[in-house]
């Protein structure tokens, strides 16, 4: 089975390329590295793995047959797709609108990675995939938002009028080894800053929640859905709810840290809440997260140490 992977030089991509390449799939990783780091790959020494640095807001040429396409390139940290806002809106739309045309001209199955933020700041907890989202298109965060709405719904239109057979992932907050860890998320920010000694900085009073899942779990939801028939978007993440300032307290236990936490103002159109419903993912694909948070942040903690050493 040949399979692209687009982003597969990321946090999120370069584990799925890992999962692939155990079950079997021919490899082609596309990344043009403003985000993903070749540093994420390097450990993979199969003939079956093949790395191609490309832009795919431009078109992407492959010969032969392809099985497979899951589409994960994009800036995916709030300081990411503010430094790279156009960036983020062409892969987002000429990005997707190119992988799409590849899916179609090689019959290939299409794999959409869109994410959480779809749903905007949500006045539903927790959140279906029936909740059409309260999103501000032209704030700060609008970039990253709107690119993954319209890569949805182009998605779904290739999907009815072009017959092409695709999925739909909606990611949550997803943590693990490989992380960058000056990329602004909460996990990799609150790690760094403990290791380092610094006070641990908590927007607003921390009480807006998030809920944190593994790599590991994250990428075998995407492997399902991928080998699943569902076609609609699905969510995949933990639906285990924590405070901000208590998944700060919990850094600072893990680490040992002498750090103080320290209170900073809420940036604009941060979210108070993030909590998925899985039921669909429960139902449909027998799947949930396994790993627990304490076990994934050891692992976690454990390769930002190596980073720091």
């Amino acid at each position: 089975m040949k399979t692209i992977v687009t982003g597969g030089a990321g946090f999120l991509g370069s584990h799925l390329c890992d999962l692939l390449l155990a079950r079997d799939h021919e490899v082609i990783c596309v990344d043009n590295l403003i985000t993903g780091n070749e540093r994420n790959i390097s450990h993979i020494g199969s003939d079956r793995f093949k790395f191609i640095k490309h832009d795919i807001s431009k078109p992407l040429y492959i010969k032969g047959k392809v099985d497979f396409i899951y589409h994960l390139a994009s800036p995916a940290s709030p300081i990411d797709y503010q430094e790279f806002p156009i960036q983020t809106l062409k892969v987002g739309a000429l990005g997707t609108h190119n992988m799409l045309g590849l899916a179609k001209e090689k019959n290939a199955r299409f794999f959409l990675a869109s994410t959480s933020e779809i749903y905007g700041d949500p006045l539903v907890n927790p959140q279906p995939e029936e909740y059409w989202g309260n999103v501000n298109p032209i704030g700060p965060r609008g970039v990253y938002d709107e690119a993954k709405r319209f890569a949805e719904a182009i998605t779904m239109a290739y999907n009815r009028y072009h017959r092409v057979d695709t999925r739909i992932i909606r990611i949550f907050n997803t943590y693990g080894p490989r992380m960058c860890p000056n990329d602004g998320r909460v996990v990799p920010n609150f790690i760094g800053q403990a290791l380092r000694g610094e006070d641990i900085t908590v927007y607003g009073d921390g009480s807006q929640t998030r809920s944190f899942c593994y790599v590991s779990d994250e990428v075998e939801g995407i492997y399902r859905l991928m080998m699943s028939d569902y076609t609609l978007p699905m969510n995949i993440g933990n639906p285990e709810e924590h405070t901000i300032l208590e998944f700060a307290k919990i850094i600072v236990r893990i680490t040992g840290t002498r750090s103080k936490i320290a209170f900073q103002n809420l940036p604009v159109d941060d979210p108070k809440q993030r909590r998925p419903d899985i039921t669909k993912a429960r139902n449909i694909l027998g799947w949930e997260p396994k790993v627990s948070l304490e076990h994934g942040l050891k692992e976690t903690i454990k390769y930002f140490k190596c980073m720091v050493e």
